[in-house]
């Protein structure tokens, strides 16, 4: 009996864990992240030399993790070349305008990579939950969008679409998580707060969105999102897996000598406080 339950303990500690599913470490996140930052960096200058036109567009449900996976995109490569658009809701001059109106002018240029942190699927997603866009809108807009993207795409814009999928509980653990913190308080609008309740009704608008403008020419993504540093991670490596960049050759940079007899400035100028 004894020699029993030994071999029972033993066949359940060595049972073989999926990586996958434990937490990876921040050493081993940041010694990743550090990777994928040196070959964004490549990827800017061959945007910028080759004269490359990219668009990507972030959507998921409120505390998917768009914001955390657009900085990490985006902390060590130039806010020139990287460009993020987070329109605020329409004004009364937009409503009246042609939907797209006021995202196609913010499409990028040669030598540009634009960001759209929530994007023209707004129609699809917020507005038609919310009851901000009608049927018969909604309808058109799907039935367009795929147009408009074939469009984007033979004027030589490379389009890459994310849906970042969190799952009910995690979603509630970080809204509650910004609700307890105040340096993400500013996270969670009256909106938010509007739209939890409406899983079910995003589900499907989602589906629907996928159904009509999962196209060839412009197909979405889904990141797998309860894991912040995995999906943020797996987002980077997609998109340089999917924007084709060389190393741009260039000459080492040295240092020239310099003339370093006054350092401090001048007695006058007031100092900032050193409290820390």
């Amino acid at each position: 009996m004894s020699k029993k339950h030994k071999s029972g303990n033993h066949a359940e500690s060595g049972a073989a864990k999926d990586p996958a599913n434990e937490p990876m470490s921040s050493k081993h996140y940041d010694d990743e992240l550090k990777k994928l930052h040196v070959e964004l960096v490549k990827l800017q200058q061959w945007v910028q030399h080759a004269g490359l036109k990219v668009c990507i567009v972030f959507e998921g449900r409120d505390g998917a993790g768009k914001g955390g996976t657009i900085k990490a995109l985006t902390e060590r490569v130039s806010p020139r070349v990287f460009k993020v658009v987070a329109l605020p809701a329409p004004t009364e001059r937009e409503k009246s305008q042609m939907y797209v109106q006021r995202y196609i002018q913010h499409f990028p240029a040669a030598g540009e990579v634009v960001i759209f942190d929530r994007s023209w699927y707004n129609r699809a997603g917020v507005e038609r939950v919310m009851g901000f866009a009608n049927d018969e809108q909604v309808k058109k807009f799907l039935n367009a969008v795929p147009l408009v993207e074939r469009a984007m795409v033979e004027s030589g814009i490379i389009l890459l679409k994310f849906w970042l999928e969190v799952s009910p509980d995690e979603q509630t653990r970080r809204l509650s998580d910004r609700i307890e913190d105040g340096r993400k308080i500013w996270k969670l609008s009256p909106m938010d707060i509007q739209s939890y309740t409406r899983w079910c009704d995003y589900t499907k608008a989602r589906d629907d969105m996928f159904k009509y403008t999962d196209s060839a020419w412009a197909p979405w993504y889904v990141v797998n999102s309860n894991d912040k540093k995995r999906a943020r991670l797996n987002t980077l490596r997609h998109i340089l897996d999917h924007v084709p960049y060389q190393d741009v050759p260039h000459e080492k940079v040295k240092l020239p000598k310099r003339d370093t007899d006054r350092q401090a400035p001048a007695d006058t100028v007031k100092f900032v406080k050193e409290v820390y």
